[in-house]
This record gives structure tokens, sequence and C-alpha cells, in this order.
């Protein structure tokens, strides 16, 4: 019988090599995003300064901040935040799978680690994506970073709710037939979405001068990072806990 803690150690462990490999997404498909974002914002910035210089501003202008961290070190601690926030999911993943393991109805401990991922994914991925989609460091209000902080954390718990719902409303369905309960389950996500979507504000402050494909790019990348970090540990723990992995063949004396 498996232990909390091998099952813990599993999801650290597949963890941390989820974090590693979406870290190289990540540094692939969206630091150029990033660098093109911090590029445009930097021509912007030299574009006003020679604008205020030739309508006789003679005002010395303050001296440019540097950033504390160069973008540099920021690519190659692009794989250490990785890392560290796949142990940390991998540990919950493997907490909450050892929680809610015998509600899950299926018999195969794969199956279930597969579908608390993709419920993950959804909830904590998806739903907030769609309705706050992330934007390049050079665009946004340093102003709102605090609502916008407090807004998307309420729709990464909405989303949560939603999949809980829609679990709920698929398992009181099920005595009407599988129709009925996927319909059920699909509606009641549905429902809690399309609700809190209304309710909550929207947000947006990318300028229209922003070039529309590099902004997409750069969302899309988001995305792909945050999906193979959840497929990598779906499928990486479910193999882990597979059940046919404790099948020993028999031995047959002689």
């Amino acid at each position: 019988m498996r232990t909390f803690g091998s099952l813990l150690v599993r999801g650290l462990i597949v963890g941390l090599f989820a974090g590693l490999l979406a870290g190289t997404f990540a540094y692939v498909m969206g630091e150029p995003r990033v660098d093109a974002a911090i590029a445009i914002e930097e021509a912007g910035a030299a574009h006003t300064h020679d604008h205020d210089n030739n309508h006789g501003d003679s005002a010395e202008p303050a001296a440019e901040e540097k950033p504390l961290v160069s973008r540099e070190g920021q690519k190659a601690g692009l794989f250490l935040a990785t890392s560290l926030y796949g142990v940390a999911l991998g540990g919950m993943f493997a907490v909450g799978f050892t929680l809610l393991r015998r509600k899950l109805r299926t018999g195969n401990d794969a199956y279930a680690a597969l579908g608390l991922a993709a419920a993950g994914f959804v909830g904590i991925v998806l739903v907030p994506f769609l309705k706050y989609p992330p934007n390049p460091p050079a665009v946004g209000n340093p102003d709102t970073i605090t609502r916008r902080t407090v807004t998307y954390l309420l729709t990464l718990v909405i989303g949560l709710l939603a999949v809980w719902a829609g679990v709920a409303a698929s398992r009181w369905a099920a005595r009407y037939g599988d129709l009925a309960r996927l319909g059920g389950g699909l509606l009641a996500f549905l429902v809690t979405i399309v609700a809190a979507y209304l309710i909550l504000p929207r947000i947006n402050e990318v300028p229209e001068t922003f070039p529309a494909t590099l902004l997409w790019q750069f969302r899309f990348a988001s995305l792909g990072t945050q999906a193979t970090l959840w497929l990598l540990l779906g499928f990486g723990y479910a193999a882990t806990v597979d059940d046919r992995r404790l099948v020993r063949p028999k031995v047959v004396a002689a």
C-alpha cells in the first residue's frame, strides 16, 4: 500500500521535471516576445524624451533607474522559478490526489491523476486566462497592479468552484443516463463561469498602438507554458501511480 510520503515524493520529483521542461518552453517561445515588448517600451520612452526636448524642455532628465536584475539574469532565473513552481505544484497535486482519490469514481489511479490534472488546468489556468489573459511586462498601468492581482486570484477561485459545480452536477444527473451526466456537468460549469465573467470588472490596459500579433504571441506562449507544465505533471504522476506497474509476473515452479 502506498504511503502519503511516497506519493508526496513522487509529486515533488515529477513537478521538478515538469517545471524544468515548462521553463524550456517559456525560454524558447516566451522570452523573445518579452524582449520585443521591452524594445517597444524603450523606443516609446525615447520618443517621449525627444519630443520634450524639441518643445524646449531644458530640464535635465532624471537618471534612468537600472533594473535590479539584468535581462540575462532574468532569463537564467526563469528555470529556477519554473522549477520551484513545479515542485510546489507537484507537492500540492500529490496532496490533492491523496485527499480526493477515493472520491474520484475510477478504479485506476493513473486515470484519476489525469482527471485531476485536467480539472486543475481548466480551473486554475484556463478560466482565468479567458477572462484576464496575461500581458507582456511592458503593458499595463503599475498603479492598478493590486486591483489586477486581486481580480485574477478571484477568478482562479471561481474557476475551481466552477469545476466543483460541474462535477457535482454531473454526479447528480448520472441517474438519468450518460448524456444527462455530461450535459448537466457542462451546463453547471458554464453557468458558473458566465455569471462570474459578467460580474467581474473588465480590465484592458493594452495601448492601441501595441502590436496585436506580438500581444497574442506572448499570451499563447504563456498559456503553452502552463499547458506544458500541467500536461507533464498529469502524465508523469499518472505513470508513477499506474496500477499496472505494481502487477508482478507470477513465478511458476518447475
